[in-house]
């Protein structure tokens, strides 16, 4: 997957996106992430990328020039490895709530570019470029760089080999519409906190059927929200049906 990302401040990103899984990805070549400064491209003497808004009102807005013209430029780069324009992303606090559903729709991508803004917005003209705006919740922040470092994890962490073991992400809370189980490693006794028998007990089934359970006992008690019960299996309606007489 090719990744650009267009910022005024291009060294936040090198620790979060150079390090661990995915700087390991980046290194088999598993990502092609670029950062372009789209300062670089502005047009001004003083290399200004922000003016003040028409009619008035606080703050300055980034102006369409510098990010229409970066954003040129990574498309034509991209386009002479033979990668299409794809998707085009503007972080945005109006944005489309962004979750594991809208991760695994991305990572289904071949090209990613992220626009993150910067001061107080941006000119509504810029909008015109991207097919999708995106915020990670109900907040604002001074910029959409991180929001961006956190689409790019959660996404790249999907694509094939990037975790190692492609049934990783499968499993992980969200992925099947719940919360995951609780996990435990080794001892099997730490400080008189013991592991629950049946995942020592070698018997597959009745693990799957703990695992299931308590998912469903976690998702019902911290975000019931989650639980669409037109698609619970007839298992898990049952399961669930015990969970909710244990925690009356």
């Amino acid at each position: 997957m090719k990744i650009d990302i267009l910022s005024l401040f291009p060294d936040m990103f090198d620790g979060p996106l150079g390090d661990s899984i995915l700087g390991k990805a980046k290194d088999k070549g598993l990502l092609d992430i670029n950062i372009t400064n789209f300062r670089d491209f502005s047009t001004n003497k003083h290399g200004n990328v922000d003016d003040y808004p028409f009619g008035g009102g606080a703050g300055m807005l980034l102006q369409a020039q510098p990010i229409f013209d970066a954003l040129a430029h990574t498309q034509e780069e991209a386009a002479k490895e033979g990668i299409s324009k794809g998707r085009v992303i503007l972080l945005d606090p109006a944005g489309k709530k962004f979750d594991q559903k809208e991760a695994e729709k991305l990572s289904k991508e071949d090209h990613l570019t992220f626009i993150c803004g910067h001061y107080e917005g941006y000119d509504e003209r810029i909008k015109t470029l991207v097919t999708d705006e995106y915020s990670l919740g109900d907040f604002v922040l001074t910029g959409g760089e991180l929001p961006a470092m956190v689409m790019i994890d959660a996404t790249a962490r999907l694509l094939s080999d990037v975790l190692g073991n492609d049934e990783s992400a499968p499993g992980d809370s969200f992925s099947s519409g719940l919360l995951e189980y609780p996990q435990y490693t080794r001892p099997a006794d730490f400080r008189g906190m013991t592991v629950p028998d049946v995942l020592t007990s070698g018997n597959h089934q009745k693990i799957e059927e703990w695992r299931e359970k308590e998912a469903l006992r976690k998702t019902y008690l911290r975000r019931p929200d989650l639980i669409d019960y037109s698609q619970l299996t007839d298992l898990q309606k049952k399961l669930l049906a015990e969970v909710k007489i244990e925690e009356e």
